[in-house]
């Protein structure tokens, strides 16, 4: 199971952060500044898979990619595969940077619903629910347009509206 996607800058920063087992909200911040001092000792050239027992309790390991000037994290238990997450977190990025062409941690920061959006249709409740980076795309588009949608629906009837807009 995913226990937990963050996405922090080199400076420590969270962009997103999402549990998917309870922490108190308290513990978010020693959770959060735990895995960067992890990660930012850590050289470029050693592997991206971390065990995390210190961190997030027994059995839990981290898949991480560093990407320009920030670090996407899955937390995850032992039922789940170090390369599929690893592969996840690919599938990730790539749907980011299609969706935001070439994606920096100003479209994250701007852009925070349409990340969790995405994350969500990749997660539902720590369990990984789709791998296509086009279906993926596919349900984001279908749910923005629906939004627009809903947005340019009128309440009121045009016959009452071009009556009172005179």
């Amino acid at each position: 199971m995913i226990q937990a996607v963050m996405v922090m800058s080199t400076q420590g920063k969270p962009r997103l952060l999402k549990f998917y087992s309870y922490q108190p909200p308290e513990k978010h911040q020693d959770l959060v500044r735990g895995v960067f001092q992890l990660l930012s000792a850590r050289p470029d050239n050693v592997s991206n898979f971390v065990k995390v027992d210190a961190i997030f309790g027994p059995g839990t390991k981290l898949v991480y990619k560093h990407l320009a000037t920030l670090y996407f994290v899955f937390v995850f238990d032992s039922s789940e595969n170090e390369l599929a997450v690893l592969d996840l977190v690919q599938v990730f990025v790539e749907t980011l940077d299609r969706c935001f062409k070439n994606v920096c941690e100003l479209d994250i920061v701007f852009n925070f619903n349409k990340l969790h959006t995405i994350l969500d249709e990749m997660i539902l409740g720590g369990q990984v629910i789709e791998t296509s980076s086009e279906q993926i795309m596919r349900s984001v588009e279908e749910i923005a347009r629906l939004e627009k949608q809903s947005n340019t629906t009128s309440l009121i009837p045009k016959s009452i509206s071009e009556r009172f807009s005179r």
